[in-house]
């Protein structure tokens, strides 16, 4: 297995899930910590770590560490923590929380490419396209998620939104998301030159450059196998299209032989990832995307001179992250009330601040994306974020 593919492969087995706190506030009194390594005592950034069957569970950070609460009803329950390329490692809650040895050893799941089954790689893409709609959860679902917005200037994180949506979809197999609700939102204080504005909502342009959604034109591309790998039992063959009219534009698809569901997806465009994982019923639902546009736009003299450029140009861009904190497909648990129906920017929307919400809910651990987005912007004027978002927001 190759360690480079795997580091960032591992992306969110359960992928930050959200214990059953997304949809409804609860007490929890069992917190578990640790830090998930290989057996070279090498850490496991983004392996997932959580409940399957309960729909509960998160993603160890960058440094392979993890931090999840539950409640007392779970001590009996198996506590799994998976990632590509690994054997599961499954334990009692009770049985890890009487460890005194917190570390987590995944073992490698060593497959050879003459273990995979000779199919062309165009057949192995074709089967899963086609079958979307029995290996995704297709059926009309609610997605709670995190979404955040970086605009970047000069290589610099200026203007930083975070949105906690409430979405209805039905996955990959439908173009557009159906409904959409801002439950709530914060900003950063304001330190752009550039207004650039998106013409809908972000998570919008999200479906908009996702080719499965959009559709892969199979005989515009040359695909081969390069890798292989596993998750969770199944073998999955990595094979990469290239665009034969434009060969930098490429796409990586991560495919379960067995199922043919799509795991993951790379883009060379918009150095874009997708990670899809199982929901509760096998299905696969989005988990984690990030994105990165960048562009170029003409400012005036005084802004030039403030960004010190030599020129009347700026390279900006828009860095961008989606966490999915739960997935509910019982429709009697919907809790969508509010879609919004006009288009605007990210960052024109005006939601009320609820801080105590901000303050309570239990979130993710933070990403390298997102660190880097929140260091950038704080260098600024040395003001901390949650400074800022205290003082900008109301």
């Amino acid at each position: 297995m190759k360690e480079n593919k795997i580091v960032f492969l591992i992306i969110i087995g359960l992928m930050f899930l959200c214990n059953n706190s997304t949809f409804a506030q609860q007490k929890k009194e069992l917190q578990l910590t640790g830090v998930v390594f290989d057996e070279n005592k090498m850490t496991i950034p983004y392996a997932s770590v959580g409940i399957p069957k309960k729909n509960i569970g998160t993603a160890s950070n960058d440094d392979g560490g993890f931090y999840i609460l539950l409640d007392k009803s779970n001590l009996l329950d198996s506590l799994e923590v998976s990632s590509i390329g690994f054997k599961t490692f499954k334990i009692k809650v009770e049985d890890y929380l009487n460890r005194k040895e917190k570390n987590i050893i995944l073992k490698e799941d060593v497959i050879s490419l003459s273990e995979v089954k000779i199919v062309s790689p165009n057949s192995i893409v074709k089967n899963a396209l086609k079958n979307l709609k029995k290996t995704t959860l297709s059926s009309k679902h609610q997605i709670n998620l995190l979404y955040r917005r970086s605009s970047v200037e000069n290589g610099k994180t200026r203007f930083l939104v975070e949105h906690y949506l409430k979405i209805f979809d039905y996955g990959p197999i439908a173009r557009t998301l159906d409904e959409i609700e801002i439950a709530e939102a914060r900003k950063s204080a304001d330190y752009r030159y550039v207004f650039r504005k998106q013409l809908s909502h972000a998570v919008n342009v999200m479906t908009q450059v996702d080719p499965i959604r959009q559709g892969i034109s199979l005989k515009s591309f040359l695909w081969k196998k390069i890798d292989n790998t596993s998750y969770d039992g199944e073998e999955l063959v990595i094979i990469e299209g290239t665009d034969k009219d434009n060969k930098r534009n490429k796409i990586k698809l991560y495919i379960g032989i067995d199922t043919y569901g799509i795991y993951k997806m790379e883009l060379s465009r918009l150095d874009a990832v997708y990670i899809y994982k199982k929901h509760d019923n096998g299905k696969l639902v989005l988990s984690y995307h990030n994105r990165e546009a960048h562009f170029k736009e003409e400012i005036d003299e005084y802004k030039r001179i403030a960004l010190n450029l030599k020129t009347n140009k700026v390279n900006c861009a828009y860095r961008q992250e989606v966490i999915v904190l739960g997935v509910e497909s019982d429709r009697k648990k919907f809790d969508l009330k509010n879609p919004i129906n006009d288009k605007k920017d990210i960052g024109d929307y005006e939601i009320k601040y609820n801080k105590s919400f901000w303050d309570n809910t239990s979130l993710p651990p933070e990403t390298a994306f997102y660190k880097k987005s929140v260091k950038e912007l704080e260098s600024i004027y040395g003001v901390p974020l949650e400074t800022q978002f205290d003082a900008v927001n109301k």
